[in-house]
């Protein structure tokens, strides 16, 4: 007879909000330019062990002009940053703590599955908790009518939705903890007891 392994509680997992400014939406060519990140400890953010960094780009990465719109970033900044290869370690490190938690999986992820490919680092594979997707359960339950109406993928948008503060976007660090507050939010909405139900 196979056992379901049991999921462990949901605050006795640290999670590891992250979150990358980068110089387009493509993976395949554009640069990692600037990394924050902060832990939720036991169902608390943990401000004082925050990480944050710009990013030397690599040689021959871009910054797209429209990015440079939200993010402020520019060559000059970053010519003089840590390099990639010292920041995937210091994300790494992180990472293998726990759980990675980001909003919208479809660029943290990509960006650093590739930038690890490329340095010959060993991807984590960490679980990941996706606050985009909980607010597509939350949604689901206030509205099962509206599943697949679309939802609001700008973070600032959704938090106003749960009455969360605005903060100044795209500072990645500002972000990373824009996350990890909505995350413990709509853990509270929907009534999550165990990671497996956030994942």
């Amino acid at each position: 007879m196979l056992f379901r392994l049991r999921s462990p509680a949901w605050d006795s997992v640290d999670y590891w909000s992250i979150d990358l400014e980068t110089g387009g939406f493509a993976a395949k060519r554009d640069a990692i330019l600037a990394v924050g990140m902060v832990p939720v400890r036991r169902g608390i953010i943990r401000l004082r062990e925050a990480y944050r960094t710009l990013v030397r780009p690599e040689d021959g990465r871009s910054i797209d002009p429209e990015s440079v719109k939200a993010h402020q970033l520019v060559w000059g900044e970053v010519q003089e940053a840590p390099p990639l290869p010292e920041v995937l370690a210091e994300i790494d490190r992180r990472l293998r703590e726990g759980v990675m938690l980001v909003h919208f999986k479809g660029i943290e992820v990509p960006f650093l599955k590739r930038a690890c490919k490329r340095h010959g680092v060993a991807w984590a594979s960490p679980a990941v908790v996706d606050t985009f997707d909980l607010l597509r359960h939350a949604a689901a339950a206030r509205q099962p009518d509206l599943v697949h109406g679309r939802l609001e993928l700008n973070l600032s948008r959704a938090r106003r939705e749960y009455g969360l503060p605005d903060y100044e976007a795209h500072d990645p660090l500002t972000d990373a903890v824009a996350t990890a507050e909505l995350f413990l939010v709509l853990r509270r909405v929907l009534g999550a007891r165990t990671l497996r139900d956030l994942t």
